[in-house]
């Protein structure tokens, strides 16, 4: 075998027992290295998606919240143009103008202005507090053209409580389309800092909400000073304007950092949330893993290179365990029987020789019946003895010293018969069965009431002129153990072969049987089993 040349190569070279060590040590920590770059990579795909499902998270937040907002600003701005509302009474007239959800966490007031800034509807008086708001930008801007829905930069509120707020604003006009007045409401940049405080990005990771002219609105971590700062100039705010949503590395405007940022456009809002998380988090536990995997397989390959050297001395006993070893494999653990290599290569044997001498072959296949349900019911422990019992039986009513048995897996047995022709074989399984039925091992999911196996029978006339393999023959004696199975278990298929016919004078029996000789009978077109007439009927012993 090449691999027993090879060892015995190593076994007079030691020399060689260091370098094939050296060769393989180089090859573990070059698939080390790969192994390592792989999970480097993996830990930047995994911190890409992070960065832009949470992009998208806060995105969604802010949005719904925004378009709840806008729905009662646009309420108010309705309200604010019929006549009918404008006659009621102030405080009705507040009511039906400001619904509840005005008066929301981190919502501020909601006001309606004229066209000279006075605000003349209050979401928290009536009548409305005394309060001109013409200076400001959000009505500055709606001043000079309708802007839709606009955010202004961070301000503190005049009448409010003092906490940094942004406006949201909307234009009014009179019928002739001229300027009247604003609806404007202020969200406190609270809600957003809450919500970003929420978020774990990693202890170098940044949220940031900016407007698309690079006002920044809010920034995790929080530093006062930031806010309302513009990073229009800065180059790493030019791939938020580029499209609606992605993904860059790009080092910060604000502190310098370079980071992983994932970015989305809030709808249809003026509005960007970006999400950063720093390089050193992003491959810190890559880091502490590559430390790890790197230092086990540094020792691991310096103890392989030690141990070389002794490797070569204890290969001369491992080589006579090996040969003990041989023989234990050889046998089946549980039932003494021999093993499933064994039985592969005896019946590669005895297939040649009986081609070779022209010499008839016997299979059998014997299978446990109901051995599930035996197993469901008695318990592993029993079906392990009855496994063992139905080895017993093959092995006491198989004579020969040629024939052989073995374990073919799980519950089933395969039984070699060289030079045995069907009737002979057919008589080997009888007994077989009977044996084991005679045993008289309860079964209650039986209908016998006892332990007993089916059997199926195939075999070899000597000829294989039509291409007959062994694989073919232990095939088809699996298919008459579940025809044996089929006709009720607890039988042995074929049950019976039909006497040949009588042979003319001065013609040889194969030739003068003509076409209903056994003989001559063939098996899906191979020289197999010839059985002749079979009879198909349940034999049950001991009943």
């Amino acid at each position: 075998m090449p691999m027993t040349r090879f060892a015995g190569a190593l076994l007079v070279r030691p020399a060689l027992i260091l370098i094939s060590a050296i060769t393989v040590a180089l090859i573990v920590a070059s698939l080390v290295a790969i192994v390592l770059y792989e999970m480097r990579q993996d830990a930047f795909a995994r911190a890409r998606d992070t960065v832009e499902n949470l992009a998208l998270i806060l995105e969604r937040d802010i949005e719904r919240n925004i378009e709840i907002y806008e729905l009662s600003m646009q309420a108010v701005t309705d309200g604010a143009k019929d006549p009918t509302v404008l006659q009621l009474p102030p405080r009705i007239r507040q009511r039906v103008l400001f619904d509840r959800s005005s008066n929301a966490q981190d919502l501020g007031s909601l006001f309606v202005t004229n066209a000279a800034g006075d605000v003349v509807f209050d979401s928290r008086a009536a009548p409305a507090r005394k309060v001109n708001l013409s200076d400001l930008e959000y009505f500055r801007v709606q001043q000079g053209g309708d802007a839709g829905l606009f955010f202004s930069k961070p301000f503190l509120p005049r009448i409010d409580r003092p906490e940094p707020s942004i406006g949201l604003s909307q234009r009014l006009e009179d019928a002739r389309g001229r300027f009247a007045g604003v609806v404007v409401g202020t969200l406190r940049l609270n809600y957003f800092r809450r919500l970003f405080d929420g978020v774990t990005v990693g202890a170098h990771g940044s949220i940031t909400l900016v407007r698309t002219d690079g006002t920044v609105l809010m920034r995790r971590p929080y530093h006062e000073k930031e806010i309302g700062s513009s990073i229009a100039g800065v180059p790493s705010f030019k791939p938020l304007l580029q499209a609606d949503k992605g993904c860059y590395i790009g080092k910060a405007a604000l502190d310098g950092a370079r980071r992983l940022y994932g970015f989305q456009h809030v709808g249809k809002y003026p509005l960007i949330v970006v999400v950063g998380l720093g390089a050193e988090d992003i491959y810190a536990e890559w880091q502490r893993r590559a430390w790890v995997i790197g230092i086990v397989v540094g020792v691991l390959d310096a103890l392989g290179l030690l141990m070389a050297v002794a490797f070569a001395k204890q290969f001369r006993m491992r080589l006579e365990m090996q040969g003990q070893l041989q023989t234990l494999a050889d046998t089946d653990s549980l039932t003494g029987l021999d093993s499933r290599r064994v039985l592969d290569t005896a019946l590669d044997v005895e297939w040649r020789r009986a081609r070779r001498h022209k010499q008839s072959l016997a299979v059998l296949m014997v299978d446990a019946d109901n051995f599930k349900d035996f197993n469901d019911h008695y318990g592993h422990v029993a079906g392990d003895s009855a496994l063992k019992t139905i080895a017993q039986c093959i092995f006491e009513n198989i004579r020969r010293p040629g024939d052989i048995a073995g374990r073919y897996g799980g519950e089933e047995f395969c039984v070699l018969l060289p030079d045995t022709e069907l009737a002979g074989a057919i008589h080997v399984a009888e007994t077989i069965r009977l044996a084991v039925f005679a045993a008289n091992q309860p079964h209650v999911g039986s209908s016998n009431g006892k332990l007993s196996v089916s059997i199926g029978v195939a075999t070899f006339d000597g000829d294989a002129a039509f291409g007959v393999t062994a694989e073919l023959l232990v095939h088809r004696a699996d298919q008459r153990l579940y025809e044996a199975k089929a006709a009720g278990r607890n039988t042995v298929m074929p049950q019976k072969v039909r006497p040949q016919w009588a042979a003319p004078q001065g013609s040889s029996s194969r030739q003068a049987a003509g076409p209903m000789s056994p003989a001559s009978l063939q098996v899906d077109g191979h020289a197999i089993d010839c059985p002749g007439e079979t009879i198909v009927s349940r034999i049950v012993a001991d009943r």
